[in-house]
């Protein structure tokens, strides 16, 4: 993005115009979220209907995961130039993923055992049957710790990039960007260019598909109250209230540990995230709004190989609303058949959790995997019980997208204030409204907002705001030009 004279253009500047509310992507998300509530409740059968509009934009944010993972974080850690750097961020990323998941556990039985949210139901095992379940979650077993990490390593690079395997995109990832940082970044500039130009192209394709949102949370909101219907609510009333309860109070402690760790004012972040986090809770899923809330973080301050490493490996490793939510089922179900769990059987259990609930996101019926795999394990009660909850999971999403988004946020914060790749004044400029790197600006959609900004900057005496955070000044990265055969590159364009 280049920019013209700042003095010409600082004269000739106008205050900008408040965007109308109309066209606030938060205000629009927020009525198809009501419209789309409305229409499953009155006309269940439309709603019903709707889900292609739901399932068509997740389909679309997911064609871009994966490039978009691959370059975010090689151009990342390429940017911070330090292997070493690299694995301590992981390293440090995985032992906040494992406190934090063992504490949600923790927390969601202790939540269990005070509401007993099962007690008195008096269910009876031979009215059960495993149908229900294994259409589910079909009939593949939970996968064990040692076939989890064997998963990770991709069989086929490009077979990893078809199937949208995260974790193995990732694994891939660090190895790409380690051998940059290897080679030396003198020498791989050309394919540093090339992979940041084709990251704008991503960037600008996601700024398109996030037009379109407000029709994926209508469709996708008018489907599951359409399917599910808001009668389910009475059915599993305190089981419901147990969980939304258990994360209010957990989304609290998670305020405290960002201000506590990395001086990040929760509710401001939330405030500014108003439009990722009310898109996550009308799909249901956090992956339609992994880019964008991974672009919001580095325009925060994180940097982009902390983010980059962190985000995509909590989706699968740090699902903290995931976690309160089976270990509450868990005591639920067991309460439902009149068995009450000693210590030793909860902590059994506790550790039966933590390795099942890793890798659960994406994969079909995974917490019902989880669950059953508990239950086997426990033996206190049939597996097939497990289907009991299949009238109250879908009821859940909201609880565990809000959670589980936030929990990953905070963990970036705090990875990268670990790091030494957090800058809190960043921070606050992001807070105010302001873009404060050129490849957010591109992501959400704001590059004149930027270029405005930028002006200003420049004409008060300021340096120009970098690539992305963590990274270099624009003018350091060589544009990649296509040139026909015969002709000379610009000498304008040479690398530093």
């Amino acid at each position: 993005m280049k920019f013209p004279d700042s003095a010409a253009l600082k004269a000739s500047s106008a205050p900008r115009k408040k965007k109308p509310l109309y066209k606030s992507l938060f205000f629009q998300i927020l009525i198809a979220v009501v419209a789309g509530v409305l229409i499953g409740h009155f006309w269940p059968n439309i709603g019903s209907a709707l889900r292609p509009l739901g399932d068509g934009f997740i389909q679309l944010i997911k064609m871009i995961i994966a490039p978009l993972i691959f370059l975010v974080i090689v151009t990342g850690i390429s940017a911070v130039g330090d292997v070493k750097a690299v694995g301590r961020v992981g390293v440090k990323a995985l032992l906040y993923f494992t406190g934090a998941t063992l504490f949600a556990l923790v927390f969601g039985l202790i939540v269990g055992n005070l509401v007993q949210p099962g007690a008195g139901l008096h269910i009876d095992p031979s009215t059960l049957s495993q149908d229900a379940l294994n259409a589910k979650t079909g009939t593949a077993p939970p996968k064990d710790a040692a076939s989890f990490l064997l998963d990770i390593i991709p069989t086929s690079v490009i077979g990893a990039f078809a199937s949208n395997s995260l974790l193995q995109v990732l694994f891939f990832s660090v190895f790409f960007g380690a051998a940059i940082v290897v080679i030396g970044r003198e020498r791989c500039l050309p394919v540093i260019s090339l992979m940041e130009t084709v990251l704008e192209l991503i960037f600008k394709i996601m700024s398109w598909i996030m037009k379109v949102a407000p029709i994926g949370a209508f469709g996708a909101m008018a489907f599951i109250i359409g399917q599910y219907g808001l009668d389910t609510l009475g059915t599993y009333a305190l089981l419901i209230a147990s969980c939304y309860g258990a994360a209010i109070v957990f989304i609290g402690l998670l305020f405290l540990v960002a201000w506590s760790f990395a001086r990040v004012p929760l509710w401001q972040f939330l405030k500014y995230t108003r439009e990722e986090f009310l898109l996550a809770l009308g799909t249901a899923s956090t992956e339609a709004v992994m880019p964008r809330i991974m672009t919001k973080l580095t325009n925060a301050g994180c940097s982009r190989a902390t983010t980059g490493l962190v985000v995509p490996t909590g989706y699968s490793f740090n699902l903290d609303g995931a976690a309160i939510y089976l270990s509450i089922s868990l005591l639920f179900l067991a309460q439902a058949f009149g068995h009450h769990l000693d210590l030793g059987q909860q902590l059994a259990a506790l550790g039966v959790l933590l390795l099942t609930s890793k890798g659960m996101a994406g994969v079909p019926g995974s917490s019902f995997l989880a669950l059953s795999a508990t239950a086997a394990a426990l033996g206190i009660f049939p597996v097939a019980g497990v289907a009991l909850l299949l009238g109250a999971d879908r009821l859940m999403d909201s609880m565990r997208v809000v959670v589980n988004l936030l929990g990953n946020c905070v963990a970036t914060f705090v990875v990268a204030k670990w790091e030494g790749q957090f800058d809190r004044s960043v921070m606050v400029r992001a807070f105010n409204g302001e873009i404060t790197n050129e490849d957010s600006a591109i992501m959400l959609g704001a590059e004149d907002v930027f270029e405005e900004q930028e002006i200003e900057r420049l004409s008060e005496g300021r340096e120009p705001s970098p690539k992305f955070r963590g990274g270099p000044n624009p003018d350091s990265i060589p544009q990649f030009e296509m040139i026909k055969p015969g002709q000379h590159r610009s000498p304008s364009v040479s690398p530093d």
